[in-house]
């Protein structure tokens, strides 16, 4: 077992997994509820950017049908920027070797 191969491929991953976490948190990602009447962006740590709504929802009789428009466009934008973490940390990640596992 060569523990100097195993630091080094340690060491590696750390770097890599540094620069995709940089890459993942100013990634934006896109939620979207309704045709597109309301658009939320977050990046990567899961902060709203921006949020798009259609002018036909702006009344008062829509308020509320307009809060959960909101809500669940923020959590499918969420939910694409956990998915697209998950997979590129699952892929940075699969190919060290770790004794014993």
């Amino acid at each position: 077992m060569d523990f100097s191969k195993l630091m080094e491929q340690a060491q590696k991953m750390q770097q890599d997994l540094t620069v995709m976490e940089e890459e993942l948190s100013e990634t934006i990602y896109t939620g979207k509820c309704g045709n597109n009447e309301v658009i939320v962006r977050v990046n990567g740590r899961n902060e709203m950017q921006e949020i798009e709504i259609a002018d036909e929802l702006m009344t008062l009789d829509n308020k509320e049908m307009l809060q959960d428009m909101i809500l669940i466009a923020q959590n499918d934008a969420v939910a694409k920027a956990a998915k697209d973490r998950e997979e590129r940390m699952g892929a940075a990640t699969a190919g060290i070797q770790i004794p014993g596992l």
